[in-house]
């Protein structure tokens, strides 16, 4: 006769954790796959997720009773198991209240959840708020459970610290919070000072009043006032203005968006709507068409950066603080998203940034990646012919800032499309910044830098990309070694530069990054920009307008890396059927550019055949890259294509614009900004 094998409590408590996971996967699935929630179905998964969590958090106090000795057999590793146990819990507890929080925001009527909570959790309610005396004050209570904005919180039951960083407290205690990280573990100050993290769902707004008896609020006003002075500080981060700038409805759309994937479990709770991305958007002035105009000074009577020198008989280096070439290696270990969206494309965004806002324009390097090696992206560097160059891992970054903070901040980034609702959007996956100058203000060496990548925004601190990782850390060296392999990271590579190169960059505006495959068309076009502005003008103070396609049109190849590409293969093309006598030609060559940007990109920017771009959407760049590849089969078949494309009766042109042809570099110039 079989004995039936007795489950002990852990194991019990377990189960009943496993039913509750598969009831919550449930709801989320549910969710997910309803498009459009009317408010009746809403406000059923906004009840069903209360209810869950309300057992959630029962089975998390029950859990914290359990003792060893309550096992009728032995149990191995029992404080880790319990430990672990307690960690899932509270990781789906945070779950279904993000859950109910995006719920509720959709409809009104949706904050009243008493209709589902079990009598067992009102009798609670009761015992910890006296003043609690209608469904009015209910209400109010949940929605200050959701308050971001809140600094006094008050403690909802014991909780014992199970890490040496973790804060010990009894029910009815009022914490200060200092930092509210992502992961639900906040930073959180007693009325005796001492700090830890404490986790999130133990916690609820203080309003004050008769809530706790504790002498925490008594005696304690100058350490709150301190600890409100230095979260006020923190607020009032230079940061804050950057972000400020952002369009108000599309930063609160974003962030919606975000905070509904990471509730769904979709992304990491590191992940963000990204922030570099965002500035793009917003206008030109983080564009690299921008930042390749001329600057005039502050007076603006002459030009910056665009200087003649005589004996040189063409504009005069122009060296700079910041002058150096780096390659982007590889991205690894980055998370991987759920499979409720569709990646479009993976990416860099890069620029010079001082720790406060962005010097200069914003450059993207697309990355490659296998599927059988997905987290790990890699990128193509000394791209040549016309393979795109937005694939160049090689780049150069000019700046002339003084700033002692300077250096190069990294957003690692996907674009995606939602698959149930065809929404589009971008998010950061993770950030790092590489100060280029030490304490005494010596460059760093050349060398390969290994990054590790921070989540949050630029302007967040201390917050992790996948929060998961760490907390499921041993406390052995040899864990710590393999948590941080998990880490997500991005190789970069300083490069020193040789003479020939760093003389090129000397020619290019002071401030700017790209790729280096461009830097030859960019020099023709500075040098011919110097040409028509400073040599050729008929004096100082004319400001009519010139009559010059090229100089008219150039800089929009910035926003369209396959029409400079294009033109990029068709001037390879020229150079090499050029004698070596006619390459030494300085006027000779300018000339050739100018024929060959005419052949080639002026008519791809004003066709009717090419698609306008769009960012990562692969029919426009699969239709735009045989257009432009068709176009140049053409091209070299007709010997040059300006006068064909202009004259052929097939083809289709759009109303002329006279800004096609003219200058007006007034209107282009930039005025020049002191940076420190």
């Amino acid at each position: 006769m079989s004995v039936r094998k007795t489950r002990g409590p852990l194991q019990n408590t377990v189960r009943v954790t496993d039913d509750l996971k598969r009831q919550i996967d449930d709801l989320l699935r549910e969710t997910i796959e309803k498009d459009a929630l009317e408010p009746a179905v809403r406000k059923d998964f906004y009840q069903r997720s209360v209810q869950l969590k309300n057992l959630v958090d029962a089975n998390r106090e029950a859990l914290q009773k359990l003792k060893k000795t309550d096992e009728p057999a032995p149990v191995g590793n029992y404080d880790q198991r319990k430990e672990e146990e307690d960690r899932r819990l509270m990781q789906l507890s945070h779950q279904l209240q993000n859950l109910a929080k995006a719920l509720a925001q959709g409809d009104g009527d949706l904050k009243d959840p008493t209709g589902d909570v079990d009598e067992s959790e009102e009798e609670d309610e009761e015992d910890e708020e006296d003043d609690q005396e209608d469904d009015n004050e209910d209400e109010e209570e949940e929605e200050d459970e959701l308050d971001q904005d809140a600094k006094d919180f008050i403690t909802l039951g014991d909780f014992q610290a199970q890490q040496k960083d973790d804060l010990t407290f009894k029910k009815g205690e009022v914490l200060q919070i200092l930092d509210k990280k992502s992961d639900g573990w906040w930073l959180a100050q007693n009325f005796k000072g001492t700090r830890g993290l404490v986790p999130k769902t133990y916690l609820q707004v203080h309003r004050g009043g008769n809530q706790s008896t504790h002498p925490s609020e008594e005696g304690t006003e100058d350490e709150e006032e301190a600890a409100a002075e230095d979260n006020t500080v923190s607020k009032e981060r230079p940061a804050e203005d950057t972000i400020s700038q952002l369009s108000s409805s599309k930063k609160i759309q974003e962030m919606t968006t975000t905070d509904a994937l990471t509730t769904m479990g979709t992304i990491p709770t590191g992940f963000r709507a990204s922030t570099l991305a965002q500035l793009l958007d917003k206008d030109d002035q983080h564009r690299g068409s921008r930042y390749l105009q001329p600057e005039l000074t502050t007076s603006q009577l002459a030009f910056k950066d665009l200087l003649w020198g005589s004996e040189r008989g063409g504009i005069l280096p122009l060296p700079t603080r910041v002058s150096l070439s780096l390659t982007l290696w590889s991205c690894k270990m980055i998370p991987l998203p759920g499979a409720t969206i569709q990646v479009l494309s993976r990416h860099v965004r890069l620029c010079v940034f001082d720790g406060t806002k962005v010097l200069g324009n914003i450059h993207t390097v697309r990355a490659a990646w296998l599927p059988k090696n997905s987290k790990t992206w890699t990128f193509s560097p000394r791209v040549t012919g016309i393979l795109p160059s937005l694939l160049d891992g090689d780049c150069f970054v000019r700046s002339g800032s003084q700033s002692p903070e300077i250096g190069i901040l990294f957003e690692v980034g996907i674009t995606y499309i939602r698959n149930s609702t065809g929404e589009r959007g971008e998010l950061s996956c993770g950030w790092t910044f590489l100060k280029l100058f030490d304490v005494n203000g010596i460059p760093i060496p050349s060398k390969t830098y290994e990054l590790t990548l921070n989540g949050g925004t630029p302007y967040e601190h201390g917050v992790e990309v996948d929060p998961s990782i760490a907390r499921r850390a041993n406390t052995g060296v040899f864990h710590q070694l393999m948590t941080q392999r998990r880490q997500p990271r991005l190789l970069v590579k300083l490069r020193s530069l040789n003479r020939t190169r760093r003389n090129m960059l000397n020619l290019l505006p002071e401030t700017l990054v790209g790729s280096m495959c461009h830097i030859p068309l960019l020099v023709y076009y500075r040098q011919i920009l110097g040409d028509v502005l400073l040599k050729e003008r008929t004096s100082m103070q004319n400001t009519d307008l010139i009559c010059n396609p090229l100089l008219a049109t150039f800089p929009r190849l910035m926003e369209q890396p396959d029409v400079i590409d294009a033109l990029r293969s068709g001037w390879a093309e020229k150079e090499n059927s050029l004698k070596r006598s006619e390459k030494r030609d300085t006027e000779f060559m300018k000339n050739t550019f100018i024929q060959v940007y005419h052949d080639t990109a002026y008519p791809l920017l004003e066709s009717t055949f090419l698609q306008a771009p769009r960012w990562a959407e692969d029919e426009t760049e699969a239709a735009r890259w045989k257009a432009i590849a068709d176009f140049l089969k053409h091209n070299r078949e007709k010997d040059g294509g300006t006068c064909h494309f202009l004259l052929s009766p097939d083809g289709l042109h759009k109303p002329f614009d006279i800004s096609e042809v003219t200058y007006d570099f007034l209107e282009a110039a930039r005025t020049s900004v002191t940076i420190i």
